[in-house]
Order: C-alpha cells, then sequence, then structure tokens
C-alpha cells in the first residue's frame, strides 16, 4: 500500500523545477536534498524514481529541483505526478484526528442516524478538499465531502459516521 506523500501541481520557471503540493506531516526529511522519490504518474504511465537536488520554499510552497528532470517542457510533463511512499514505513500514530487513506479505506459508513450507507472504497484528494468514495451495498459510489461538518466522527475500529446534507445523494 502506498501514501501519497506530494503532488506536482505544475512546472516553476525555466530550469525545470516543480511546484509540490506536500502531503506530509515531514516535508524536511522526505524532500531533503538527495532523496529518491518514487513518483506514480498520472493516468496510469507508470512509475518513475527521482532524485532530489534541491528543494525551498518560495511564497508558501515547495520547489523541488530533481535530477532527472531538466527543462520546464520536463518538468511540465510531470503535472499531476503523485510522490509515494510505502505505507509500511510509516507509523500512523495515536492522534484521533489523524487518518492515512489505507486506514480508511474499508471502514463501513453510517449516518449519525445510525442507518447503514456502506464502505469507504477509496479516498480522492482534490483541489478543494479530500473526498470519501463510499461504495453502497448495491455497488453505487457515492461522493462524501470529507470535511467535519459532513464526517462529524471517525474511528479506526468503528468507522465513518456521516451527516449528510439534503440532496447529497441525490441524482
Amino acid at each position: 500500500m502506498d501514501l501519497v506523500i506530494g503532488r506536482v501541481v505544475k512546472a516553476h520557471g525555466i530550469r525545470g523545477e516543480v511546484v509540490v503540493e506536500v502531503r506530509t506531516d515531514d516535508p524536511d526529511t522526505r524532500f531533503a536534498k538527495g532523496a529518491v522519490l518514487r513518483g506514480q504518474a498520472p493516468r496510469g504511465g507508470g512509475e518513475h524514481r527521482f532524485t532530489v537536488t534541491a528543494a525551498r520554499n518560495h511564497s508558501g510552497r515547495l520547489l523541488l529541483s530533481l535530477a532527472e528532470v531538466a527543462g520546464r517542457t520536463a518538468a511540465d510533463e510531470l503535472r499531476g505526478t503523485l510522490f509515494v511512499i510505502d505505507a509500511a514505513d510509516v507509523d500512523s500514530g495515536d492522534d484521533p484526528d489523524e487518518f492515512y487513506d489505507h486506514e480508511l479505506e474499508g471502514l463501513p459508513v453510517v449516518t449519525v442516524g445510525g442507518e447503514s450507507v456502506g464502505v469507504v472504497s477509496s479516498v480522492l484528494h482534490l483541489p478543494a478538499n479530500d473526498i470519501l468514495a463510499v461504495t453502497t451495498p448495491e455497488g453505487r459510489e457515492l461522493l462524501v465531502p470529507f470535511v467535519r461538518e459532513i464526517v462529524p466522527e471517525i474511528s479506526r475500529d468503528g468507522g465513518v459516521v456521516i451527516d449528510p446534507p439534503d440532496g447529497l445523494f441525490d441524482q
């Protein structure tokens, strides 16, 4: 199981730097000079390895220079690439409000009223907010915004409790 630690947002400048949306609480270690990153290309484009030659913050963003990327065109081709690590290499900790995707996948989902909704099939990381993809017993996929107002309670043992607003699941 892989965990996403960053996503390439876009190219920066003409030398091949990339802007990375950080998804780890240890970016200084994960993106340190000399670190080798596993990158998964979008839309099934395969996996590649990249070596960090420089990392810097610029206007609240992480800019990376990678040994294998020379120039803006090559950097543009990385847009959407996910940098991942093996879940076995990470301790998820004891914080009750912190979860990795793989810890949520497979959890049962019920409403605050106790009605069974389905099972978390995946977590989608979108620019606005994360989304829980929930598969119902009938095989229908429901998309639930992963925000506290709609997902007030999560337990690794008990599952996910949602409080969907009216119309969320209407088609």
